[in-house]
Formats: C-alpha cells, structure tokens, sequence
C-alpha cells in the first residue's frame, strides 16, 4: 500500500495477563506525561467498556473511543485508528481483561493492526516467575509486536531487580511502578469511579505519570517513540449515510446518574441527521423539547433520592410518554422507568413509574458479554453489564442473543415494550446499524 493511503505513528497496546493488574493506570500515565511534554496523545480503549475512556481522557486531553473487531467492527477500528494518526504524535490503546481472553481479544486487536504489546503485570507477590509470565504472554500465540514489560505494584529497589533478573531479554524491561495507595485508580461495582466525579482527577493522573517518568519507558523521547510506529492503512471511503432523523430532535439524559453514553453514538445519531438536546435528571424540572428521549445507562442506584425527588420531571417524562414519543432506555435508564428502585443498602426508592415492577441492586454482577438485538430494521451489536435485576409483569417482545447464536426464551437481556417506551438491559452500538438505530427513535409511527 502506498505512503498517500498510510498514516505513520507511534503505537502501544497497554495489555495485561488479567484484569486488576494496572492497564488503565499505566494507560493513563503513559498519556498523561507524554501529554504534559506537548506531544499529542491519543486513546483508544478495547472493548465495550464506558469507565476507562473518562480517565484515558482526562489524562490525553482528547476524545476515547471504543475498539472492538466484533461491536465496532474491523472497518469501525480501521477508520479511527488512521484518523488518530493523522493528528496524534502518540496513540494509545488499552487492553481488555488478560492480553488473551475474549473472542476476539486485545491480542487478536493487536495483530490485525500491528500494534506492540506493552504487557503490564502485577508483581507484588513474584520475582523470577515474572519472567517466565512475560516470555509467555510474548510468545504464546505467533504474529505479536512485542514492546516489553512493566513491572506494576512494585515493592523495592531490590524487589525491582528481582524482576529485571527474571526476564530472558533484558531490553524487554521498561520499568517498575511502586506499590503505593496513590497510584491506584479508585473503584466501585462497576469498574472505576467516573473521572469527572472526583476533584483530585488530575492529581492522580499526574502523580501516576511522575511516578512512570523515571522507567525507562516513561523517559522515551519522541525519537525513540518512533521504534513503535505503525502505518495504519486508510479505511475505504463509507457510503453517503441515509438521515431518517432529519429534522427530529432527541432528548438524551447526561449527568452524573446517566454517564454511560459513547461518543461514537451520539456522532451516529447527528449523522443520522438528529438534533441532539442534552438535559441533566438530577437537574432538571422538565425535558427539553424533543420528538424522542433516550436514556442511557449509569447509576441511578446512586442518585435514586435525588431521581426520586424531582417530581416536575416524572410529569415531563409522563406526558412525553402520554403523546406517544418514542422512549429508548438503556441498562440504568430501563431501571430509573420502574415503579421502585431498591438500592444496594436494601432502601426502596419511587421511581419514575412508566414501566410496572421494580429492580433491585444484587451484591454481584447480574450478566456480562457480547449481546446482539434483531429488530425489524436490523442487528444491533452491544453488550450488557449490570449488578440489578428486575421484577415486571411486562412479557420480553423479544431477547438478545450472544454472537453467532439465535435468541432464546431463558436467555439474553429482555427487550420491554410499553406504550411507546422500549427498555432492555442491553447496551446499544449505534453504528452497528443505523437503520436499526433510527427505529428507536421514530417508533411507533
């Protein structure tokens, strides 16, 4: 392929052998110290994960979008990796669970682009078993770019060594991190807490990346970036998109209850041809003017007084629903539309009451993974992930299914229909297929 149809930049794949051992943190440094060096940094994070992209933001300074060969789709990645690199001196992504799980995996993200492997690997409890963890993860499938290994969670100077001593190429080490409560990223049930959320964002982000300069991997140069770069081939050129929503507006709930929205989706919508108007549940007294309303996932389990107390929006949301526009509720935004809300401490909370039933908060995770939805207009790719689960006399009028398989009565996430509202668990990929998409939210007719 020729120069005119490549882009050429540095690229690292930030992976792991599991979850928990420090991708987003190193991620987010790496970005963070390249970033505050002027260089510009751009993330990208593997798989349907909504959390990692606030922090891989905050840290890089731009927008993070999600890469998955299955949700997104191979062109999908191809398209905004060469864009990245149009305009970035450094593209970062970040891996998704251990380098190899997962169909497909980071490692399979990695070699369909050419990215190298950075494998980041918590070392607190070994010294010459990291080695032979590192030699694997390099050497257990063929066609991987390997950049090196780095040590997370480490206890010494000496301990440190230890590490180095293990590993059979000596350039493959790039450096340790301490084993310090700073450096960790804080958590809740699901994922990291929201970057946004905490005034001490950028202070962590920026004492991760003080404690990243001093590696080896941390003092690379623009110079010696360029050992990792990568030619991305140019996407070919997408067809003239369709705009059914020309000249529809679309209500979407945005705030600290409702977060769970990709950027990648609301840029489908626009180019659909949808007026996009944002208003905060927590906030506000009515929704904005609007043909349609969709409602994303988030934590309404964590706001669920607040939702409860703002009774001039239950009206807005009851009347929206009364005229017959169309509702899309995703995951958090289905379980705000219940009567009933109990929380994670046992408390019930009066919802929004347009759908019939309640949902409760359960001590461990509820579903995960691929899912796919078949509407009349088309498949829609996406996932679930979810702590709750709900009680409704609602019967599903259809369920999602796992890749390559066809729905099944006792499986997948039910798909609710209510009037004009439809609500299910399942995360929605809009792109996946705008036809599809553009059905939510001109439904019913």
């Amino acid at each position: 392929m020729g120069a005119a149809l490549t882009q050429r930049c540095p690229a690292l794949l930030v992976a792991a052998p599991a979850s928990g051992q420090g991708k987003t943190t190193v991620a987010c440094a790496l970005a963070r110290l390249h970033a505050r060096q002027g260089r510009r940094v751009r993330a990208f994070k593997c798989g349907p994960d909504f959390l990692d992209p606030f922090w891989l933001a905050q840290a890089s300074g731009a927008p993070v979008h999600q890469l998955d060969l299955w949700m997104t789709g191979e062109d999908d990645c191809r398209a905004r990796l060469h864009a990245a690199a149009r305009e970035a001196d450094l593209v970062i992504v970040e891996g998704v669970m251990g380098l190899f799980d997962g169909e497909p995996s980071a490692a399979d993200l990695a070699r369909r682009f050419d990215l190298p492997v950075l494998a980041v690997v918590d070392a607190s409890a070994m010294a010459g078993t990291f080695g032979a963890l590192a030699f694997g993860l390099q050497h257990y499938q063929p066609g991987l770019r390997w950049a090196g290994v780095l040590a997370n969670r480490v206890a010494s100077t000496r301990h440190a060594q230890l590490l180095q001593a293990g590993l059979r190429a000596p350039a493959d080490w790039l450096g340790g991190l301490p084993r310090e409560a700073g450096l960790t990223l804080p958590e809740r049930h699901l994922g990291l807490t929201v970057a946004t959320e905490l005034d001490d964002a950028m202070a962590r982000l920026d004492a991760a990346a003080d404690a990243l300069a001093p590696t080896p991997l941390g003092r690379m140069d623009a110079a010696a970036l360029q050992g990792w770069a990568v030619d991305f081939a140019a996407p070919q050129p997408a067809p003239m998109a369709a705009r059914p929503l020309a000249g529809r507006s679309i209500a979407i709930a945005r705030d600290a209850a409702f977060c769970f929205v990709y950027a990648a989706n609301l840029d489908c919508l626009r180019a659909l041809g949808a007026e996009l108007r944002f208003f905060s549940p927590l906030q506000d007294a009515a929704l904005p003017a609007c043909d349609a309303l969709w409602l994303p996932g988030g934590y309404p389990e964590l706001h669920a007084a607040r939702l409860s107390a703002n009774t001039g929006l239950r009206a807005s949301l009851h009347a929206h629903a009364r005229a017959g526009k169309p509702v899309w509720a995703e995951c958090g935004g289905m379980m705000a539309l219940f009567d009933t809300l109990v929380d994670g401490q046992g408390r019930a909370h009066a919802l929004w009451g347009l759908l019939p039933g309640r949902v409760c908060m359960q001590p461990r995770l509820a579903a995960l993974g691929p899912q796919q939805l078949a509407l009349a207009a088309g498949l829609l790719r996406g996932h679930t992930f979810h702590y709750s689960t709900c009680e409704t006399p609602l019967a599903p009028v259809a369920r999602t299914a796992r890749p390559g398989l066809a729905p099944a009565p006792d499986a997948g996430e039910a798909l609710l229909q209510h009037g004009s509202i439809r609500a299910s668990y399942f995360h929605a990929w809009f792109a996946s297929s705008p036809a599809a998409t553009a059905s939510l939210f001109t439904w019913p007719n």
